[in-house]
């Protein structure tokens, strides 16, 4: 029996996720304490735009990149996953590539083509091709700690270095402050014997059980990538599809499909779990209590409950929800008896490419 944010977390996990889980809130501040010593970016030209690079559990720090620096940049900042690097990168592009195994091959083949169009390239790795590369193009190298089990895990290890590189840039500050009023939510979290998790119980059971398929709603930047976090955690922890939609865009669409939810005689076989944190727009908090009332009134109710942040700050407010998702996963994952570290379909799948080289007209 693993103790994990004053919750309980039982069952088979080989790699140690729990014990990763819990070191969020260390996990950051070593991220900060190891960028001191990197240098850069440094270039001639001004930058005018950001690319954050990465798949998977790298990829995440794209997201969060994007969701906390966004706002207070006087430049865009663009999420890629996947092989391509986007037309508009050149001299005035500062290209941030994660991956932490350093191996990742989408990510090598768009940092390559970044560099190679002029691009400042930053490397968020704990080694592998990645780390070669930028030490071969003189690029600043952010070294993630490379004991953490699996990618996912590292999310907070990999999340720090691209604020910070954007804020040697000029394009951001306070970071520190950022990350330490993160610190401050989590161990404010784990220290709690009553968590927001503890009300999901029937959700664990059901989810775990296969009685139920989870739908994660997130409003504004934040939610949407809290619930594409939770979807991917309980994927790859707990090997079952999972879904996520992001309010106001739901309401738009989504939202008709659940008047006529589920069948009379199995009940709903899906379940909301709605993501909520202080930055959403007003109208966002009123469309949740107009879903609310559409799920509740369906043709089967569909059973709907929420996970909420605290924190000073937005980084605070957005790691304390990745962080009760993450427990929620790992949760679920015990309830269905499965271990959360490996997921060999996805080694199959890499194995499967190497023997399948790209090529490319």
């Amino acid at each position: 029996m693993t103790r994990s944010t004053g919750l309980e977390v039982t069952g088979t996990d080989s790699m140690g996720m729990a014990a990763a889980t819990h070191a969020l809130p260390a996990q950051l501040e070593a991220a900060l304490a190891a960028a001191v010593d990197v240098v850069g970016p440094a270039g001639s030209d001004p930058i005018t735009n950001v690319v954050a690079m990465g798949m998977g559990g790298s990829g995440v720090a794209g997201d969060i990149t994007s969701a906390l620096a966004a706002p207070h940049m006087r430049v865009p900042v663009t999420v890629v996953k996947g092989y391509e690097c986007p037309a508009f990168v050149g001299p005035q592009t500062l290209a941030i590539a994660v991956s932490f195994s350093g191996n990742t091959e989408e990510t090598l083949e768009a940092a390559t083509a970044a560099h190679d169009a002029g691009a400042s390239i930053v490397a968020v790795t704990s080694g592998g091709q990645l780390a070669e590369l930028a030490r071969h193009w003189g690029a600043p190298l952010y070294e993630v700690d490379s004991s953490i089990p699996m990618p996912r895990a590292a999310v907070g290890a990999i999340s720090v270095a691209p604020l910070v590189a954007l804020e040697r840039a000029g394009l951001l500050s306070g970071i520190a402050g950022w990350v330490g009023a993160t610190v401050a939510q989590l161990r404010s979290r784990q220290d709690s014997t009553d968590t927001e998790v503890d009300s999901l119980d029937e959700f664990v059971s059901a989810i775990g059980n296969g009685e139920m398929l989870p739908v994660f709603y997130g409003g504004g930047a934040l939610g949407v990538v809290a619930a594409g976090r939770a979807k991917a955690q309980i994927n790859e922890n707990v090997k079952i599809p999972a879904y996520a939609s992001a309010m106001p865009e739901l309401c738009h669409n989504e939202l008709a499909g659940w008047d006529q939810a589920g069948r009379l005689i199995d009940g709903s076989p899906l379940a909301v779990i709605a993501l909520r944190h202080d930055f959403e727009h007003p109208q966002i908090r009123r469309r949740y209590d107009f879903t609310r009332r559409i799920l509740d009134g369906a043709r089967v109710a569909v059973p709907y409950a929420e996970l909420r942040a605290a924190g000073e700050g937005a980084m605070a407010q957005l790691f304390d929800l990745i962080y009760q998702v993450d427990v929620l996963s790992l949760r679920i994952a015990a309830a269905a008896q499965r271990d959360p570290g490996p997921v060999p379909l996805l080694t199959e799948l890499k194995t499967y490419l190497a023997g399948h080289p790209a090529r490319h007209p």
